[in-house]
């Protein structure tokens, strides 16, 4: 049986004396000697990363990429960067335990519930189907939670110290941008070859080489979401490093000002920040509107969402997200579906978003919201979360208030700081644990 919302399978085990080239995801695992089944392949600083582990991982990985028709690197490359980012996770993780930061059982179990509920299963049923695969009901449910406590520590550790002074803000105010042309909305795709804090100039003249090996990849032809998959050293790099739709006004300056000289479809130079070496390619541009002056928009919402994530690959988030569609055409309730499917915390609320103003919402969100006729259903819109479907029930216009236009200004400069904050703050943690790579080891 084929589980869904969920990309976990066995990948077939060879001798570990063989070059690993390539191997094929299968229900079963073929029988090895005992010495073969596992080995250390790292220590993080007092737990270790194991062979299998890594094996399964590198299974949910190629699915993922298949899954975004990007070309899978050589494997030895997707192995090595699988690897780092396993041990970045690890680091994460470790913090959150020793901090006392844990996802309660109940809300495993709730967000469990969601994904069995999404392939039309009980939880007994999609515990048997998970073993059929291969997959322990322990591990998965173990996966879910480190998928959520990585979030959270994320918002605990990073998003709650980004620090927006008022002098910001009154300079924002003061210069904001005022058209379309000088503000649209982009979509990038970024590598981050990341530099440690306490480097050498023979490590930084490495990895200055490793960033240009990786730009002269691109300009020969090759496909950007291959080489950041083989080269990205950020969180997203792995899934060939797209980024989310949005203003320019809200991207990392670097990029921004990288990408007002580019064109759609063009690459960057090598840019260079604290964190590392850069390169951006400019997907897409659109227009946007400017910071309301007059008048703000105002909608009472509700909505459902299906996320994306390691576990989840948008195509899976897609399926799950048209089938609810269905549903809904064929005149299902709305808050009841929310209730049962949708991953955001609005679900028990049948939804409800409340009253929503204009920017409170990421960009694809808000259009959607605008094109939308009263009590009207969307179609799935894919946002930076996942898909959602959107209703709005009410939507009025009235005059923002300065404190209300100061803080849309600190949301977008929170934004703006958001993404290098997290590179710097994962950059920290890796370079201050113990990591020991024995990959060689036999």
């Amino acid at each position: 049986m084929t589980i869904h919302h969920t990309t976990f399978s066995l990948s077939k085990i060879i001798p570990l004396g063989l070059l690993v080239v390539s191997f094929s995801v299968c229900a079963q695992t073929p029988r090895v000697a005992p010495r073969d089944i596992d080995r250390i392949i790292a220590v993080v600083n007092d737990q270790a990363i194991t062979y299998l582990e890594h094996r399964s991982r590198l299974a949910t990985v190629e699915r993922q990429l298949r899954s975004q028709n990007v070309q899978l690197p050589p494997p030895e490359v997707l192995e090595k960067q699988l690897l780092d980012r396993m041990i970045s996770d690890r680091v994460q993780l470790q913090l959150a335990a020793e901090t006392g930061l844990r996802v309660a059982d109940i809300e495993v179990d709730a967000a469990l519930r969601r994904i069995a509920d999404s392939n039309r299963l009980g939880l007994e049923e999609f515990r048997a189907a998970l073993l059929k695969d291969g997959v322990t009901w322990s591990k998965f449910r173990e996966d879910i939670r480190d998928e959520m406590t990585l979030a959270r520590l994320r918002e605990r550790e990073v998003e709650n110290r980004i620090a927006i002074s008022e002098g910001e803000i009154d300079n924002y105010l003061a210069n904001p941008p005022t058209t379309v042309d000088n503000n649209p909305e982009v979509l990038l795709s970024h590598i981050l070859v990341r530099v440690p804090e306490q480097v050498t100039p023979d490590q930084l003249m490495r990895i200055g080489v490793r960033a240009q090996a990786a730009l002269d990849q691109i300009r020969r032809g090759e496909d950007f979401a291959r080489v950041a998959a083989s080269y990205s050293d950020a969180p997203d790099g792995l899934s060939g490093g797209a980024m989310s739709m949005r203003p320019m006004d809200r991207l990392p300056p670097l990029y921004a000002e990288a990408v007002k000289k580019m064109q759609p479809g063009s690459v960057s130079e090598i840019l260079r920040s604290p964190a590392g070496f850069h390169i951006v390619k400019l997907v897409e541009r659109r227009g946007v509107n400017k910071l309301a002056q007059a008048g703000v928009k105002q909608y009472k919402a509700r909505h459902i969402l299906i996320k994306v994530s390691d576990l989840v690959p948008a195509e899976e988030a897609k399926r799950k997200i048209m089938e609810i569609k269905v549903k809904l055409d064929a005149g299902a309730d709305f808050a009841e579906i929310a209730r049962k499917f949708s991953e955001d915390t609005s679900a028990v609320k049948g939804g409800d978003l409340g009253v929503l103003y204009q920017g409170d919402t990421v960009p694809e969100f808000e259009r959607a919201m605008d094109t939308l006729g009263i009590f009207q259903i969307s179609e799935p819109v894919q946002s930076q979360f996942g898909y959602h479907i959107i209703q709005v029930q009410e939507r009025r216009t009235e005059e923002i208030s300065l404190e209300r236009k100061r803080g849309q200004v600190r949301l977008i400069l929170r934004e703006r700081k958001s993404d290098e904050a997290y590179q710097d703050w994962i950059r920290q943690m890796r370079d201050r644990a113990y990591v020991e790579i024995r990959t060689d080891e036999r």
